[in-house]
């Protein structure tokens, strides 16, 4: 039976670390207060003429590539996740196509946030599944800190999140029960407003962005931090558990849960809801801070690297963000 498997990872950061005593030199905040909510000691902002949103991906998936043994000239399609594109249009997986030198493929954007990944390796897995192409590259990449409100007006969201970005090769195998396993996606749209960016580049105003909007700061994420918090803690363990159930695993069967960094606090009450032991999820928030799409595949990219996943270990990927959406993939790598 032909299946997917992830044949290559890799991850790009921003050299420029910006810790938290550098945010609270900024607006009213301070370490503590950042780190007994969200578990983060630091992040990585861009730098400009530098770092895009494109050829931070476009470093990562050249690593991914490396590690997977091929070259540009392998890959038949391109699908990349991020909220925080280039342009407005074209998408950033173009931009890729054109950076790596590779051939007229096709490359897709998805636009589902923090859940990006997940369903960036659920489009790969089905094209190859399907026997429509042989080898996907798909890519997570943002660049956030451009687009945050750095003043204490903002703090609740800002000090969350940082840049960078990650990337995985999916390729074709034949393998017995090897590779991804199964993929579930998921949303709730009636809560769509409780993490967005409402007005910035908005297609219901005219103009879409006016000098009043700017100094209101409605340009700037507005988060519900309570309410999504809720849903998350609710929504992870769910997702993990539907991609177990479906396969005939049970938590304990698990190697390895890497969730998608949000807030290590969530990690925490999804590993203890799971009565998952320290070994069998991988955080590197603390680092990174939030960087949606890409916390995932910088995330297996650390993990694979430190040695903590292997071949025939059972890894689960899950994620929850803006939308809402959430989903889950799991893998016998």
């Amino acid at each position: 039976m032909r299946n997917s498997k992830i044949t290559g990872l890799g991850r790009y950061l921003p050299e420029r670390v910006v810790t938290n005593d550098d945010l609270a030199k900024i607006m009213d905040t301070s370490d503590e207060w950042i780190r007994e909510r969200s578990g983060i000691r630091e992040r990585r902002f861009f730098e400009l003429g530098k770092d895009t949103t494109a050829n931070m991906g476009t470093r990562a998936a050249r690593m991914a590539l490396e590690n997977a043994g091929l070259t540009p000239d392998d890959v038949d399609f391109i699908v990349f996740a991020t909220l925080s594109p280039d342009y407005d249009f074209p998408g950033s997986g173009v931009l890729v196509q054109r950076e790596l030198g590779i051939r007229e493929i096709g490359a897709l954007d998805v636009r589902n946030q923090c859940t990006g990944f997940v369903y960036g390796i659920s489009i790969a897995d089905q094209f190859i599944k399907s026997g429509m192409y042989n080898t996907v590259l798909v890519i997570g990449s943002e660049i956030h800190s451009s687009g945050l409100d750095l003043t204490t007006r903002g703090r609740s969201v800002s000090v969350l999140f940082g840049d960078g970005a990650g990337a995985a090769v999916l390729q074709a195998t034949e393998e017995e029960n090897k590779g991804i396993l199964s993929t579930h996606l998921h949303s709730e749209g009636k809560y769509a407003e409780e993490l967005a960016v409402l007005d910035v580049g908005s297609s219901r105003s005219v103009p879409r962005v006016t000098p009043q909007m700017i100094e209101e700061g409605t340009v700037f994420p507005v988060m519900n931090g309570n309410f999504v918090f809720k849903h998350a803690s609710t929504r992870f363990p769910e997702a993990v558990m539907e991609a177990l159930n479906a396969n005939g695993y049970t938590p304990q069967d698990l190697n390895l849960l890497v969730p998608h960094q949000a807030n290590l606090r969530i990690s925490q009450m999804v590993q203890k809801q799971l009565n998952l032991t320290d070994d069998q999820v991988f955080n590197n928030i603390m680092k990174y801070g939030n960087t949606t799409a890409a916390s995932i595949p910088i995330a297996l990219s650390e993990a694979w690297e430190q040695g903590k996943v292997k071949d025939n270990d059972l890894v689960c990927l899950a994620a929850f963000g803006s939308g809402f959406t959430w989903g889950s993939a799991l893998i016998r790598w």
